[in-house]
């Protein structure tokens, strides 16, 4: 059927949730310096939000390009509506998206176009040059997973309709930073960074990093040594001190003990090691000199911290009422007590010098990992886990006019959050879980959280467990669960106690035989393997709702291995198309007929970003492809399958949410109301007929009774008009929120909202 388009459904649309009481991780600011109230926010994983207001309200401005995620901001100094962004977050951890090049607004946000470099994936920094805004330099960082793109620093001097590399390091190794000296801005510094990520590894340094220096606009580099790490080196952050331009700042992470925080007071022909300081290269890395002081320097970080004597001493910058994990900075240069801060927990600001801080709590860009929802009434609850925020759960709707608010999510587990299941039994228990395996069984009512994760048995190896390792209810009993590591376990008492069914499910793949850029490296490189998990682990796991004890389980290294008496384990068949050793990202087993299952395969981490997305209609003997017409830039993360029409399928993909009305024969966009977004994962509240989103960056997305997808054909398309059937409603009286003021705002609202009478 080719008569679908993305357009007819433009009637069913998501409505976000939040939360926003979370927030999510700011990677940079640009803000007006003729108005500092007004400033935009380059979120990780969310977009770009602007303010007029200084927080009190948001407008986000990005939401329908090409990506998700962004690094960079630069505003133009002669013109505040001309914003520069960098698309890919400029990181290389184990979560994070990727861009398509360098964007440009020429109104103050409300329209943006895609400047070109669109092979550079991640970016790290972008400079203008103050005497002639035309002049632009982009630090291109390239995919961290992968080599070659649009790799190195990139110049343009016709305002970025041509661009010219005019720093070209190798197909390893970008540019991750580069700033302008304000005297002169023909001075420009620069860093280059070699990293690679694989889902087996990580590689966080080596010998092509290090700072560059040019004196003539970009001509010709010169890469500085002079009291430098002359080794492998990893991630550096670099700034010059806008109190006296003649200093710089380095904070380098390298090989052994000698990485650290370096000055330079000579412009970079010298450098002096002030003290073993640094950060995580990979996920921080980012120093900030304060503009009146020229020995203060922020170091934002796990716990950011300043010096205040040039970088021999440091003292942390206060956590009080404060989320960690710090990643953007802007210091006020009018008012150096004033400064935004911006982490994994959102934005903070503060005006007497980190004292006291005030957090942004109205910006909903929550990145989720997974999702759940329960059959609460009258209103179900949606569940879910997140980076560095917790697992959580809160309605998916209420009485109130206003909608769902920040103080009705509650916290259920700690740490970042993964999978949750609620008991369909007992609404008040649910079960949640942080990384590694560490999951509670949490008692709403009482707010007892109790650990239930196996341990392993005497004289048995520690069990290597995956970061986003999967936990689910059987359909079959309401007391039985199902976790996996490198094995797969069973309690039939609540996770009081705890069946091994398995061994070890994996390849046995030894991760340190493969290269990485080219070359076998030892236990002693840069940040090896650091934030990483172990190899060899099940990431995706499903029983047959239809087939107790039929047990599907996908591992890390490309597995996909079968149990039909929870048992006897045995690996299915091969995968056409899917290139060996592809993470399995999702099963799913078919409620209708036992010998269906589905499979999602994720290979971003080797580069390869096509949509692998296989049925098996033998339990998983042979394959076929059903990707068919989705994207080829559009990893799948996870599949569901309605539960009346086996043909209607969804996927979430890296760039949103597709659905088939023939089993994957073709697939059609959903974007109603939903921005450009990764879509982790989805799952189907039956009562309701609802479709739950867990986005990576915009929180939770619903789309209410989804069912006239059910009945759709090419007849319905074809005719001049069709009525769907509707379902019953709940019927109550709408309150006025949670507040007095709430209820005035409502009654306000109301009120403007009355057409003006026509009797006198």
């Amino acid at each position: 059927m080719d008569t679908l388009k993305a357009g007819d459904f433009n009637g069913l649309k998501f409505r976000s949730i939040g939360p926003a009481y979370c927030s999510g991780r700011i990677a940079d600011f640009a803000v007006n310096p003729k108005n500092i109230a007004e400033y935009y926010v380059a979120v990780a994983s969310g977009h770009i939000w602007k303010t007029r207001n200084a927080g009190t309200t948001w407008e986000p401005v990005f939401d329908n390009y090409g990506s998700y995620s962004i690094g960079c901001l630069a505003m133009d100094p002669e013109n505040t509506n001309v914003v520069w962004a960098g698309s890919g977050e400029n990181n290389h951890q184990r979560a994070l998206g990727y861009g398509d090049g360098v964007y440009k607004t020429t109104d103050g946000g409300k329209s943006w176009k895609n400047m070109g470099l669109k092979e550079s994936r991640q970016i790290g920094m972008i400079a203008i040059d103050p005497r002639n805004t035309n002049v632009v330099y982009v630090a291109a960082e390239g995919s961290v997973w992968g080599p070659g793109g649009d790799r190195g620093l990139f110049k343009t001097t016709d305002g970025g309709k041509t661009w010219n590399k005019v720093l070209n390091i190798s197909e390893n190794t970008g540019v991750n930073n580069v700033i302008l000296d304000p005297r002169n801005p023909s001075v420009l510094y620069a860093t280059s960074e070699q990293r690679r990520r694989h889902d087996f590894t990580k590689i966080g340094g080596g010998p092509e990093s290090g700072i560059w220096k040019s004196t003539d606009a970009g001509a010709t580099w010169e890469k500085l040594a002079s009291g430098l790490p002359s080794g492998d080196v990893g991630g550096i952050g670099i700034a010059i001190s806008p109190a006296n331009p003649d200093i710089l700042y380095a904070i380098i992470e390298a090989a052994g003990e000698t990485g650290g925080f370096f000055r330079t007071t000579d412009r970079g022909a010298s450098w002096s090691k002030m003290s073993g300081h640094t950060a995580q290269g990979q996920y921080y890395n980012e120093i900030y000199g304060d503009p009146g002081d020229k020995d203060k320097v922020y170091s934002v970080e796990t716990f950011s911290q300043y010096t205040e004597d040039g970088g021999k001493t440091w003292k942390n910058v206060s956590t009080k009422n404060r989320h960690v994990d710090d990643h953007a900075m802007w210091i006020d240069p009018s008012n150096t007590n004033h400064y935004l801060i911006g982490g994994d927990g959102g934005i903070y600001e503060t005006w007497d010098g980190g004292q006291d801080f005030h957090f942004k709590n109205n910006l909903p860009v929550t990145q989720f990992y997974r999702v759940n929802v329960d059959n609460s009434l009258p209103f179900y609850y949606v569940y879910g886990g997140t980076q560095d925020n917790s697992s959580m759960g809160g309605p998916s709707r209420n009485l109130s006019g206003l909608g769902v608010v920040n103080d009705e999510w509650f916290v259920t587990n700690g740490g970042d959050g993964f999978w949750t299941a609620v008991d369909p039994t007992d609404p008040n228990i649910v079960y949640a879980e942080a990384q590694y395996g560490n999951m509670v069984r949490y008692d709403r009512k009482s707010g007892e959280a109790i650990d239930i994760r196996p341990e392993p048995r005497k004289g048995e190896d520690t069990y290597k467990w995956y970061w986003d390792t999967p936990l689910f209810i059987s359909k079959h009993s309401p007391t039985r669960l199902y976790v996996a590591a490198n094995k797969v376990f069973r309690s039939d008492d609540r996770g009081n106690t705890w069946q091994v069914i398995s061994e070890d499910l994996s390849t046995g793949t030894d991760r340190n035989t493969w290269p990485v850029m080219g070359k076998y490296w030892s236990a002693d490189a840069v940040a090896k393997d650091v934030s990483t998990s172990q190899y060899g682990l099940i990431v995706s796991l499903e029983e047959s709702p239809v087939k107790e004890n039929l047990i599907y389980a996908g591992t890390d290294d490309g597995l996909v291995q079968v149990t039909g008496d929870a048992k006897t384990w045995s690996k299915a068949g091969k995968f056409p198309g899917v290139p060996e050793y592809t993470f399995v990202a999702d099963i799913l087993a078919s409620q209708f007929d036992e010998n269906v299952v589905f499979a999602a395969f994720d290979n971003i981490k080797r580069d390869d970003f096509r949509p692998y997305l296989l049925k098996s209609s033998d339990k998983g003997k042979t394959w076929v492809s059903i990707a068919s017409n989705l994207p080829k830039n559009g990893t799948v993360h996870c599949i569901v399958q309605d539960h009346v029409n086996p043909d209607l399928l969804f996927v979430g993909t890296e760039f949103g949410v597709y659905f088939s009305i023939d089993g994957g024969g073709q697939w059609t966009a959903l974007k109603s109301g939903l921005p450009t977004i990764s879509v982790r994962d989805m799952v189907i509240q039956k009562r309701e007929n609802d479709l739950v989103l867990a986005t990576f960056g915009r929180g939770f997305y619903i789309m209410e009774d989804y069912t006239p997808l059910r009945t759709v054909n090419k007849a319905i398309m074809e005719s001049p008009a069709h009525l769907f059937g509707i379902k019953n409603a709940l019927m109550f009286v709408e309150t006025g929120g949670n507040t007095d003021r709430d209820r005035l705002i409502l009654q306000q609202k109301i009120l403007t909202s009355v057409p003006p009478s026509h009797g006198g």
